[in-house]
């Protein structure tokens, strides 16, 4: 079901009314921070789980600190929003919801502070974001932002221009997607997801200090990979070639999910097909994300537990 309401600034309200204004500062010098959270549809249990709420919100939490935005809302708050918003909108699907935090002066001049700061949460169906069954990607022309320009451990609104340079340019190329490197010239991400190597039989993944952002898919996958698979996992630097000769590729987010790579540049990864490990990986996460592996349901909230007649 489409979202027909939203959350901002303290109330719910019709999706119509969810607006800011045209003279915004968020909206002229890119001042926000946000976060992307999926919600998955279990039909036999009726139920949708949102996965990792909690990291999520404490990553918005960090990246408010980081952006001077003041964010009045806890996170035990934040989360009680999210599955509210979900019920009120009656969605029985997958959904994907947006929390940004922004500063909301209608002024001209760019600074951080004392500007006012507003809220806002949005619940709506979405499907894959990119092709899950195997990518075409390209290593782009365009450098990943480095930590004493835009920090990209925050997810700051404005700093997605960069991603969205990158993107067009892979697509326009005849890709699916891009692979970013950073100013040393050592692989740092796709547009919007973080990648991971296996060769050697061990994953390898950019370090925090490749100008990457902390994914919480990617934090999954590490936990996944060495409690459950057994494989040893890396942070490093990694270097372009090295994309030419892994034995598997796969990209992750809360957008991509998992998302495995099948060619390089036009080089074929591995054999040019999805590997044994990221399919292993792609079958377990989403057994996981949708509430069926009762070892990690920690990790996914339940909306319609304890539902109130009121509240349907």
């Amino acid at each position: 079901m489409d979202a027909k309401i939203l959350y901002m600034n303290g109330e719910y309200i019709p999706t119509e009314r969810g607006f800011i204004s045209v003279r915004s500062h968020a909206f002229a010098y890119g001042t926000g921070v946000f976060e992307g959270i999926r919600g998955y549809w279990n039909e036999e249990q009726q139920q949708v789980h949102l996965f990792r709420l909690r990291e999520h919100y404490e990553r918005l939490h960090r990246s408010c600190k980081i952006m001077r935005i003041n964010l009045p809302y806890t996170v035990e708050q934040l989360i009680e929003h999210s599955v509210d918003l979900v019920r009120r909108n009656e969605q029985r699907q997958d959904v994907y919801q947006r929390p940004v935090a922004y500063k909301s002066d209608e002024i001209i001049g760019v600074r951080l502070h004392g500007l006012n700061d507003d809220y806002i949460l949005t619940s709506e169906p979405m499907g894959n974001y990119v092709e899950i069954g195997g990518l075409r990607c390209g290593v782009s022309s365009w450098r990943r932002i480095d930590d004493n320009a835009i920090p990209a451990r925050a997810k700051i609104c404005g700093s997605y221009v960069n991603a969205a340079f990158a993107k067009t340019e892979a697509i326009q190329n005849g890709f699916d997607e891009a692979i970013m490197l950073n100013h040393e010239g050592h692989v740092s991400e796709g547009s919007a997801e973080n990648i991971f190597l296996f060769q050697n039989g061990e994953l390898i993944t950019p370090a925090p200090s490749e100008n990457i952002l902390l994914g919480i898919t990617r934090d999954t996958i590490i936990q996944l990979a060495q409690k459950e698979l057994g494989i040893n996992v890396r942070e490093r630097q990694i270097d372009r070639t090295e994309l030419y000769t892994a034995d598997e590729i796969f990209l992750c987010g809360t957008g991509a999910q998992i998302a495995p790579v099948i060619e390089v540049d036009h080089n074929p990864v591995g054999n040019g097909a999805i590997g044994p490990l990221g399919q292993k990986l792609q079958d377990l996460y989403f057994d996981i994300v949708r509430g069926r592996n009762s070892k990690y349901l920690d990790w996914c909230t339940p909306v319609y537990t304890g539902i109130t007649a009121s509240q349907k």
